[in-house]
Order: C-alpha cells, then structure tokens, then sequence
C-alpha cells in the first residue's frame, strides 16, 4: 500500500510555506497533495518520495501528523471512467473516506488516490476486476 502523509497545519500565514520549505531542504519532492480546512486548522494530504524521511523531518519540527495507507491507481483518461471504478467499490460496500487525483510523469491514463475504510479489500477487489492498482515504488518515483 502507499504511504500518505497527514499533516495537521493551522490556519495562519505561512504554515503551508514552512512545511514544504522544510520537506524541499530535506530533499523531499511532492508527489501529490490535498489541502483540506476549516475554520481553525487544515490537513494537508501528501504522497513524497520517501514517506519515512518526510514523516522524521516534520516529527522534529514538531508537526502533527500521521502516516495513512491509501490506494494509487491509474484510469484511463476518458470520460466515465472513474464512474465505473466508483461503482464497483460501492457494488462491493466499501466506502471511499476521501480522494484526490494527480498526474504523473510516466502514466499513460489519471493516477487517483483513495482512502477507503477497507483498504485491503479495495485493492483486491480492483485488481480483479483489471483495474490497475499502482505500487508504491512507482508512485514515489514518478
């Protein structure tokens, strides 16, 4: 499964800037994001290319965050696909918590990402129906 950073970050000028200062002088690159808010705070949602190093540099800065297990998978770029994907994860009753997409370097089709409360059999369930669930190795390394 792939690594994904969730960085607590409050609502206040330059906290974001700060974060990816520090992963960008750590040597960290970005892979995908998604900055969720509310009034008082945000959570950032990060894939980078070496999810451990990124996680002990905000741990010593002492940010709060964690490190979720989500899905990588690759669509074909066409419309109603991601349609079809979603439908067979509800067929299946597994539920998506969140998602985001993004583009990668190497892909020929849209790369999404998904939490699902049921990660395991998500994958599972996708890969037989031939969708293709993207490694982690890939992904960081795009």
């Amino acid at each position: 499964m792939l690594k994904q950073l969730s960085v607590f970050v409050e609502n206040k000028c330059g906290r974001l800037t700060g974060i990816v200062e520090l992963l960008g002088n750590g040597g960290i690159n970005i892979r995908a994001m998604s900055l969720a808010d509310t009034a008082d705070y945000g959570i950032l949602r990060l894939i980078v290319n070496d999810p451990q190093k990124a996680a002990d540099l905000l741990k010593k800065e002492q940010y709060t965050m964690k490190i979720t297990e989500v899905l990588a998978i690759e669509i074909p770029d066409e419309a109603g696909a991601l349609a079809n994907v979603l439908r067979m994860i509800r067929d299946a009753e597994i539920t998506i918590e969140y998602m985001y997409a993004f583009l990668g370097k190497q892909q020929q089709g849209a790369l999404v990402t998904l939490k699902c409360d049921d990660t395991e059999k998500a994958a599972a369930l996708l890969q037989q129906n031939h969708v293709t669930v993207v490694d982690p190795e890939t992904v960081y390394g795009l």
